[in-house]
């Protein structure tokens, strides 16, 4: 009966379809549940994103169905889905524990993961802050530790970056300033080409400049143009003057930008020489640091950035060094504080898990929670000093956590791996799994 109820929840949870499930002579094998959603956020939005229908208690029915062919079909809440919406739904709503799962309790990570859940935010909180703060210690005791090994090659990369940054500097180029160039040589190395096609077209549109009457231009014959139609007595050919007019208008001042780009080009040897110069200059850059001067800029800028980094200074050190001394006494406050937590939440955990157990057949057996910290030496990199002792300052904390069963009175407390059964163990496990059901988000 067990193996049918857990079987059925494993295919209704997404699990792998086997064959093995159709009874014999049957062509498919069918489980239908009926999940209470319970108000729970995760459930619900999958439901909804599923297009699935809610039920109006609150609940929704889903359905697999396993073909003896291996195929396998899943529906939620009247429509088709596909196996994995089901496989997310029971996620949120269902934890189930097989006969392995005591397993776990022999890595010291999961028995501190068990005070760590049976604690809540009296853990969670103070264990956040405290990997905030090593983080950022950890990251400054690499750079002292980097700045101070490798002082004679990082003074080597600032002397380079040094001298490439006074080059750039000497320099002083402005961004986009190599295309601005360019297009001022070709400006300057066809000025006359340029002129002879500005000024023909300046005359097409203003006239001749020495106003010459048989050459009028486009504005001219325009005036003309309208001081007819003007005259006219006919009202369709008077209302296209004001027309003719804004075509005057607007001649009339591209002819001023063709004179003032006219007024622009200058023949200039000395000025072409010295843009040519200065472009060489340009390029003198972009052969060494970039493709363009926008990139030997974003060179600089990151040059400048990586020196930051470079000083291997007394004084340079020395700040880090203060600085790294800091971070380690905030650090030893964080895991004092979360040693703090942990201990008084083991000596809760431990007295009802205790209590479970004398309803499994251990009602002589007791357990104890130890929170220690791991003492280590200088030589450890990640030594930090908490109450005057140099202990471990791990991801999680500088603590290390065993469960202690005392399997009758008057037996020592032993390692719970070495003190219980196989069969005892489970029942660790499953007391362990109630005491533990308030922490976990899912229903059942």
């Amino acid at each position: 009966g067990k193996t049918m109820v857990v079987s059925g929840l494993h295919l209704l949870s997404g699990g792998r379809a086997e064959v093995s499930k159709v009874r014999t002579g049957m062509l498919k094998a069918f489980v239908e549940g009926r999940f209470e959603l319970g108000g729970a956020e995760g459930a619900t939005r999958i439901v909804t994103d599923a297009g699935a229908e809610v039920d109006e208690d609150g609940s929704v029915i889903a359905l697999r169905a396993v073909s003896v062919d291996g195929r396998s079909r899943a529906h939620l809440g009247g429509r088709s889905v596909p196996v994995g919406v089901l496989a997310d739904l029971s996620e949120q709503l269902i934890a189930v524990h097989g006969q392995n799962d005591q397993l776990r309790l022999l890595r010291p990570a999961e028995q501190r993961a068990v005070i760590d859940r049976f604690a809540g935010e009296a853990v969670t909180e103070p264990l956040e802050q405290y990997r905030a703060v090593r983080d950022e210690w950890l990251a400054v005791v690499a750079e002292l530790t980097e700045r101070s090994t490798r002082s004679r090659e990082m003074a080597q990369q600032a002397d380079l970056l040094r001298h490439g940054l006074a080059e750039i500097d000497a320099v002083a180029p402005e961004p986009g300033e190599d295309t601005e160039l360019t297009e001022q040589i070709k400006r300057l190395a066809a000025v006359d080409e340029l002129r002879s096609a500005a000024s023909a077209a300046q005359a097409a549109v203003s006239g001749s400049p020495d106003g010459d009457p048989d050459a009028p231009g486009a504005v001219g014959l325009i005036g003309e143009a309208s001081r007819h139609l003007t005259g006219s007595e006919d009202a369709v050919l008077r209302e296209l003057g004001p027309r003719l007019d804004e075509a005057s208008v607007l001649l009339s001042e591209v002819g001023t930008e063709l004179g003032s780009y006219l007024e622009t080009l200058d023949a200039d040897p000395a000025l072409l020489e010295k843009v040519l110069a200065r472009q060489a200059d340009l390029k003198r850059l972009t052969r060494k640091y970039a493709a363009d001067v926008d990139g030997v800029l974003a060179w600089a800028d990151d040059a400048r950035r990586r020196m930051s980094t470079m000083d291997t200074s007394e004084e340079a050190l020395a700040e880090l060094a203060k600085r790294r001394d800091e971070l380690a006494v905030t650090l030893a406050e964080h895991a004092l504080t979360l040693s703090e937590a942990r201990v008084e939440a083991a000596a809760e955990l431990a007295e009802a898990i205790t209590a479970e157990m004398s309803g499994l057949a251990m009602g002589q057996a007791e357990i104890e929670i130890t929170v220690e910290r791991r003492t280590v030496d200088e030589s450890d990199a990640h030594a930090v000093k908490v109450d005057g002792r140099l202990v471990h300052a791990g991801p999680d904390g500088v603590d290390d956590v065993e469960l202690l069963l005392r399997a009758h009175n008057g037996a020592p407390p032993l390692p719970v791996h070495k003190a219980a059964s196989g069969g005892e163990l489970s029942r660790v496990m499953l007391a362990i799994e109630v005491v533990l059901a308030h922490a976990d988000t899912v229903q059942t």
